[in-house]
């Protein structure tokens, strides 16, 4: 893969080029100088590594962890300490489950509520008054 330039690493990992500058304010993607990777004329050129770690940001991110959580992920990486790692994946997975049975509840409820709503009984919307209330 030859460098990229800032806007084409940002399409890479799909996100906007202030992500990317973001990310290197926070410490968490290199701001690589030019001629580091092949840059010229002042350009800061990218490779296929900074890419993998912007993909890796945002999977983490889809995943629930938070900026801080991933700094601590990507030094646990080069430390090698898995069970940390481990341990860190694992309270993530617990909120998460709480957050998919919060979801359910809140799906049952509003999913009741329009079977309420189409019943077509005279008064107030359930819906409405349920969120009024």
């Amino acid at each position: 893969m030859s460098a990229m330039t800032i806007s084409e690493l940002a399409r890479g990992g799909g996100v906007g080029v202030e992500t990317v500058r973001f990310y290197q304010r926070k410490g968490l993607l290199p701001d690589p100088r030019p001629g580091q990777i092949g840059g010229a004329k002042g350009r800061r050129h990218y490779g296929a590594e900074e890419l993998a770690r912007l993909r890796f940001i945002r999977s983490a991110q889809r995943a629930g962890f938070t900026l801080d959580e991933i700094e601590e992920l990507l030094a646990l990486d080069r430390s090698n300490d898995r069970a940390r790692a481990r341990e860190m994946a694992k309270a993530r997975l617990s909120e998460l489950d709480a957050r998919i049975a919060d979801l359910e509840a809140a799906r049952k409820s509003l999913a009741r509520l329009a079977r309420e709503c189409a019943s077509g009984k005279a008064g107030p919307c359930p819906i409405i008054e349920a969120f009024e209330g």
